[in-house]
């Protein structure tokens, strides 16, 4: 019995011997893998490379670079003292008693420590080019050109952003920049004030030469408060129509001023002589920019001499348009409400309103010309600055409350329109 059991379950003492490995099949396999292998590596590699810049933006994002123009205050007269102190042995007096009569060649020297200030100076001013492609009458395709001076403003470590006239750059197809040491390059268009006609231009710093960029410095905008009847200026670009031309003068009045839309500014005359399509800067001695030369804002007696907007009242919109900011726009020419005017004809003091742009917000918001607007946003206006940094302190498409004092038959009565911040194009 227990031989029968022991022959029933024979089989389960039997040994399982292990499948023949397959040379080929392993050879396949191995393949495979390695087919699958390249395969992952290429789309890893594919994608990192895909993914790389938008990986370094969201994990290091890069700093907008900013532009900031410091801004100038107007320093109040202050009172000469009646009352002298004694004189000390360390502030006498000193006498010259030896005069020493001065040669020509002293002239000269002075004239050559002048334009060497000039000299330095130039290195910040470019040609602006603007090319423009036409037919003429036989249809055959050409380019014209226009010109005019630019002056480089700042550098942002991506870019160097030049000041120049909108008008030379307006509906062109190419625009280029000629800099000190000859060397041409293409920019473009960074942004435009359509008011004041300045715009700001953009020039890739990996397109200017390694020898040009040793060759040009950006230019310091001094204070035009500081600027009085008789300083020294020099003017530089091409007043004359002469690229890169030093011309020297001085400053005949300061007092003058041009009111443009939203805005009035102040205006540096000369006796240089110049074009009137001069164009360029004017600087002091320690050669800062003081002056834009902008011969549209010259009277029609001025017109062989050069005229130029005061820096200081235009630092905040070049500030902006460097940053690629838009201008606010209301759309009103104005002038001050003195003391003396408010008294001789009977005004409220604050901003007049001499007339209102077609189409403007001012005009869609109700303001007439002869109104005259004391509060913005529930502040008080003063005057044409008061109201022009208030509205550069607002941004397009935003509403702004505007209170104007409005004759009628019971005198002046208090009236709030709201309007909403424009462009102008």
């Amino acid at each position: 019995m227990p031989e029968k059991k022991e022959d029933e379950f024979a089989f389960i003492k039997e040994k399982i011997k292990d499948k023949p490995v397959s040379k080929r099949r392993l050879l396949q396999y191995s393949c495979f893998t390695v087919v699958l292998a390249v395969v992952f590596g290429l789309v890893a590699c594919f994608v990192i490379t895909f993914m790389q810049p938008y990986m370094k933006e969201w994990l290091y994002p890069k700093e907008d670079p900013k532009v900031t123009i410091p801004k100038d205050e107007i320093e109040p007269e202050t009172e000469k003292e009646t009352e002298q102190e004694p004189e000390t042995e360390s502030q006498a007096p000193v006498y010259i008693t030896e005069t020493q009569e001065l040669e020509t060649t002293d002239y000269q020297k002075l004239q050559n420590k002048i334009y060497a200030i000039g000299a330095e100076a130039n290195k910040s001013i470019v040609t602006v080019t603007g090319v423009k492609s036409d037919m003429d009458w036989f249809n055959t395709p050409y380019e014209s050109a226009g010109q005019a001076s630019g002056v480089i403003i700042a550098n942002n470590g991506q870019e160097l952003l030049i000041l120049t006239e909108r008008k030379v750059i307006t509906d062109v197809q190419a625009i280029r920049v000629t800099f000190v040491d000859g060397s041409i390059v293409e920019a473009a268009l960074k942004q435009y004030d359509g008011n004041t006609g300045v715009a700001i231009l953009s020039v890739s710093l990996s397109g200017v030469p390694e020898s040009t960029l040793n060759a040009i410095k950006p230019a310091v905008l001094g204070n035009s408060y500081a600027v009085q009847t008789g300083t020294v200026v020099i003017a530089l670009g091409s007043p004359l129509g002469s690229n890169f031309s030093i011309l020297t003068g001085d400053i005949t009045a300061t007092g003058n001023s041009v009111s443009t839309l939203d805005a009035t500014y102040h205006v540096l005359n000369t006796d240089i002589v110049g074009s009137s399509s001069g164009s360029g800067v004017l600087i002091n001695l320690s050669g800062e920019v003081v002056g834009l030369v902008m011969q549209g804002y010259s009277s029609d007696g001025d017109q062989n001499t050069l005229t130029a907007v005061a820096i200081s009242e235009l630092k905040e919109v070049i500030e902006k348009l460097s940053n690629n900011q838009s201008i606010p726009y209301l759309g009103a020419k104005l002038s001050t409400v003195t003391e003396e005017i408010s008294a001789a004809y009977d005004l409220p003091k604050g901003v007049y309103v001499k007339s209102v742009e077609m189409d403007s917000p001012a005009m869609n918001a109700g303001l007439q010309s002869g109104d005259v607007i004391v509060e913005l946003n529930g502040t008080a206006t003063l005057d044409v600055s008061d109201y022009t940094e208030k509205l550069l302190s607002l941004s397009p498409n935003e509403s702004v409350s505007i209170t104007v004092k409005r004759q009628g038959t019971d005198g002046y009565t208090k009236i709030t329109c709201t309007a909403v911040v424009g462009v102008l194009e």
